[in-house]
């Protein structure tokens, strides 16, 4: 006979999976591994006692059971956010400083700030937009309690995230990679990303010269789309029509730079940045890939 007890987990992996269109996406918004997903489902068909999902290799498809028991899922775990949302709104107060550079700020922590700022309308929030090696040493006397940055390969501090590709791109109509010496546009003395790109250039000879330097990917925008130069950005900050450049264009590959979590010792213990943390590894970080 089946249950009647459907667990919280077992909807929320069902809603999850349904919303993402695979079992793989629905893991990265859930922060669940595929195989526990799919034991998740398992449980709840089982307790169900009809499938809910039809699983093939490309798609996940609803079953009448499944479209029967959605509507009801859905609400269920609004409700229980609704809930901890409320509560938590009432427990954690106060002032939270997070910094990003500018290449991540719309990509990767905009999501952040939006579903924080729902469960934690308490928390005032103050965002900084600046290079990762300003960010760093602001976080570590604390001026900004969190920052999502580019790590710094010396000292390799924060805690792991994801890794961003560094690429060369420029307007699909662009000649300027033909150019000799290379005309780039970069970002300013002391980025990760400027040093490695640099040294990719010269590790095969490609003569260069700078024609633009940058703290941000927008102050390049100018000289290359002027055709004056190609530019070097993260691969989240491509901007629309642009080509990114490869080998058959003459350019060498180029490093992925590691994104960490930075948190300031003095944030330590505060429920705002507690949640803050939790939030963007929930949302940002990335799991090994298991066979």
């Amino acid at each position: 006979m089946p249950s009647t007890d459907l667990q919280l987990d077992w909807l929320r992996a069902f809603v999850a999976a349904v919303d993402a269109g695979s079992l793989t996406a629905a893991g990265r918004h859930v922060n669940r591994s595929q195989s526990a997903l799919s034991m998740q489902i398992a449980k709840l068909e089982q307790a169900v006692g009809r499938p809910v999902l039809l699983r093939t290799p490309r798609r996940l498809d609803v079953t009448p059971a499944g479209r029967e028991l959605l509507e009801h899922a859905r609400r269920l775990v609004s409700l229980h956010d609704e809930a901890v949302k409320a509560m938590q709104d009432d427990a954690i107060q106060g002032r939270l400083t997070v910094g990003v550079p500018e290449d991540y700020a719309a990509p990767y922590l905009a999501p952040v700030l939006r579903d924080f700022a729902q469960r934690h309308a308490g928390v005032e929030l103050t965002l900084v937009c600046e290079q990762s090696t300003s960010l760093i040493p602001r976080v570590l006397n604390g001026e900004v309690d969190l920052a999502v940055v580019t790590r710094d390969q010396r000292a390799k501090r924060g805690r792991p995230l994801f890794h961003e590709p560094l690429v060369w791109a420029a307007p699909s109509h662009s000649e300027a990679w033909r150019g000799s010496p290379l005309p780039i546009a970069i970002y300013e003395s002391g980025s990760t990303a400027r040093t490695a790109a640099l040294a990719a250039l010269r590790s095969e000879r490609r003569s260069f010269r700078v024609v633009c330097e940058s703290a941000s990917p927008a102050g390049m925008l100018a000289a290359v789309e002027a055709g004056l130069a190609i530019a070097l950005f993260t691969r989240c900050s491509v901007p629309a029509g642009f080509e990114i450049l490869s080998r058959k264009h003459g350019m060498p590959p180029l490093p992925m730079l590691p994104v960490v979590l930075l948190r300031s010792r003095a944030s330590a213990g505060a429920p705002a940045a507690e949640a803050m943390e939790e939030q963007v590894v929930r949302t940002l970080a990335r799991r090994p890939k298991t066979s």
